[in-house]
Formats: structure tokens, sequence, C-alpha cells
């Protein structure tokens, strides 16, 4: 004779396998759910990880471009840029301290994050000296890092202070909308877009 506290266990596992099979809620493969009436390639959007979807959507800019010189373009070069960005946010150890007008960030790594580190911050540095109504950036190479000093154009201007501050050093490597041209720079092969790679 079968415990009753075994019975129950095992009718609380049996009886939501059946119910769903009665209906019809088996995964098998082309399996297409209730109101899904479009394929699947039709809704999706996502390329997977993302270092594979920005490849993606630089070589479908490429091909859509007739004037690309296929003869220049270097993927593997936005892939190592790819790399260095997900090092650099990934791995990288952070410590940041306020300063008058700003903040300084001392951003270290081991093994391969310390190159990227510098790779990166000596790239977006040079991208916010261009800009004439950036912050101020001063960048010393350290062993393991960088140290990065960032502040205001105007140390008394509140705003741009916190926001140096809220930003952050992820922040400000993330900020701008320079990234997409600088990958499509890279991808093709521009020597102006080379920063170690």
């Amino acid at each position: 004779m079968i415990p009753i506290r075994s019975l129950a266990l095992t009718m609380a596992l049996v009886v939501p396998v059946v119910s769903l099979q009665a209906q019809g809620h088996q995964h098998t493969p082309g399996m297409t759910h209730p109101g899904a009436t479009a394929p699947s390639s039709a809704l999706a959007t996502e390329g997977g990880q993302a270092a594979f979807a920005a490849i993606g959507e630089i070589v479908r800019l490429l091909e859509a471009d007739p004037h690309t010189d296929w003869t220049k373009v270097d993927l593997e070069r936005l892939r190592r840029h790819l790399v260095d960005m997900d090092l650099v946010t990934l791995r990288a150890r952070v410590t940041a301290m306020p300063v008058t007008g700003g903040a300084r960030f001392v951003v270290r790594g081991t093994g391969d994050a310390i190159g990227a580190i510098k790779r990166m911050t000596a790239a977006h540095a040079g991208m916010v000296a261009m800009d004439p109504a950036g912050p101020r950036l001063v960048r010393t190479e350290l062993p393991d890092g960088v140290s990065l000093v960032v502040t205001a154009r105007d140390s008394a201007d509140t705003a741009a202070v916190a926001k140096i501050r809220g930003l952050s050093f992820i922040g400000l490597m993330a900020s701008g909308d320079h990234h997409t041209t600088h990958h499509l720079m890279l991808a093709r092969g521009d020597a102006m877009a080379n920063h170690g790679h």
C-alpha cells in the first residue's frame, strides 16, 4: 500500500504534466504559440550577444553602401575593439573621488583589461578634447590602468559638476554619439579610427 503522503506528491507532479500534454503544450521543433502568426524571424530584432549584434549591424551598413571598399574592410579590428569595450565595462575596478569642479576616476585592471583600459580611455579622451562644450579631462597612465580627472569647464556650474559625478567613469565613457560612427570607421579600415588595434 502506497502511503497517502507519497501518493499526494506523485499526483502533484504528474497532474500538471498530463494537463499540459492534454492542452497541447509540448515543445516541438518549429512550434508556434497561439496568436503568433508571423514567422519568428520577422519578430526577432536582437542578434544575440551584444558584440555579435553590433558587428551584424555594421555588416548590414557596409553591404548597403555601394561605395564600400571591401579591400580595406577589417571586421577583426572592430571585434578587438568590442572585446576592449567588454573588458573595460565588466572587468575594470573604478574608484571615484570628488575633486573641485568634478571627479577623479582611478581605473585599474588585471591581465588583458589593463591594455583595454589604456586604449579605450586614450581614444575617449581624444573625443572629449574635440568637444568645446564638453568637460576637461586629464589622463595619466598607471602601471595597471589610468587616472582620469574630469572637470566642468566652469567649476562653479553645479549642474555640470553633478553630471560628471553622476555619470561616473562608465557613463562618461558611454556618453556622446560618436560610438557607432567610430565602429563603422574601424570596420572600414579608416586609419583615423585607430587606437592600438
